[in-house]
């Protein structure tokens, strides 16, 4: 949902820019632009004389030299792509800047997580790789909380990535799909998994649960979408529900599981998937239980009125 919003947001924002992309892909390059000569050929703008026999020869005029006009033509005409190309490659802002080179910091900042924690110290030493000063770490709004959404946006970016390249993933049944995507994604995480729970506490902190939610449901809508689900019922919401819950279990049992390459957990995650697979006919039992015991009740209700009534 959140992918078919994004695209239709894009695809709406490209067709109202259509043109000026247009005139920025079609454009050439300053060095390619092409002036034709006869704008500036003097036989255009003088006739050609008429044929006549000279009495006695004249030596030849010489050719008048070019006018102020016609050598201050080809200037206009040649800077003018010159100043359309300088607005097109304007430079950023510094506002723009600013913020790559935010994201410079909390990109440097992950290789020190493991050592120093989801910490601001982590994100001093990060600056400090890129070669900015420290001070910079104080324009992040929720400093430890930014690094944390940083790191997930990161790791969904290269999920969303692998999904696009990898063939195979349309090969696999969906619930097979769906394990593969979970495992994945929780692979990223796993050389981080001695300070995650630290990373889990940031999030479940009160100003930062509305970012954290919405992240892990554009985690779940990016899975459910590349195992080729379309729902748009209420069916949608339910199985969102129920993979987000399947994602946060074995999310959680990865913190304490001490098997060999996460072997538990990925048995875990398969067994999960398996189950949640199998609640939609659960559902369907359920239903057909409550309809046969509410049947049942109705029947021995409608009785014991009858007796009462009866007597």
């Amino acid at each position: 949902m959140f992918r078919t919003a994004a695209k239709r947001l894009f695809s709406s924002a490209t067709h109202s820019c259509n043109g000026s992309l247009h005139r920025l892909r079609l454009r050439p390059p300053h060095s390619q632009i092409f002036i034709p000569y006869r704008r500036f050929s003097t036989s255009e703008d003088r006739p050609f004389p008429i044929p006549q026999s000279p009495v006695h020869p004249t030596p030849p005029t010489p050719t008048p030299a070019p006018t102020a006009t016609e050598t201050e033509t080809p200037v206009v005409a040649d800077s003018a792509p010159s100043s359309s190309a300088s607005r097109d490659e304007a430079p950023r802002t510094g506002g723009d800047r600013y913020q790559d080179e935010q994201s410079r910091v909390l990109h440097a900042s992950l290789t020190h997580v493991i050592k120093l924690g989801w910490t601001e110290a982590a994100l001093v030493a990060g600056a400090k790789d890129v070669g900015l000063s420290p001070s910079i770490v104080g324009s992040l709004p929720r400093k430890e909380a930014a690094l944390v959404e940083f790191f997930m946006d990161d790791c969904l970016q290269k999920l969303i990535d692998r999904i696009d390249s990898d063939e195979s993933l349309k090969t696999l049944t969906p619930s097979d799909c769906i394990s593969k995507l979970i495992r994945i994604r929780l692979e990223m995480q796993a050389p981080y998994i001695s300070t995650w729970p630290q990373a889990l506490s940031i999030q479940a902190q009160p100003v930062n649960v509305p970012t954290s939610f919405k992240q892990r449901a554009m985690l779940v809508d990016e899975i459910w979408h590349a195992a080729g689900d379309n729902a748009s019922d209420i069916d949608w919401y339910a199985k969102r529900t129920v993979l987000a819950g399947v994602y946060s279990t074995t999310e959680i049992y990865m913190l304490t599981d001490t098997s060999p390459d996460f072997r538990d957990t990925w048995a875990f995650l398969d067994a999960r998937v398996k189950d949640a697979f199998d609640l939609r006919k659960t559902f369907q039992e359920a239903q057909h239980l409550a309809e046969a015991v509410s049947a049942g009740l109705g029947n021995s209700l409608q009785g014991f009125v009858g007796k009462v009534l009866r007597r």
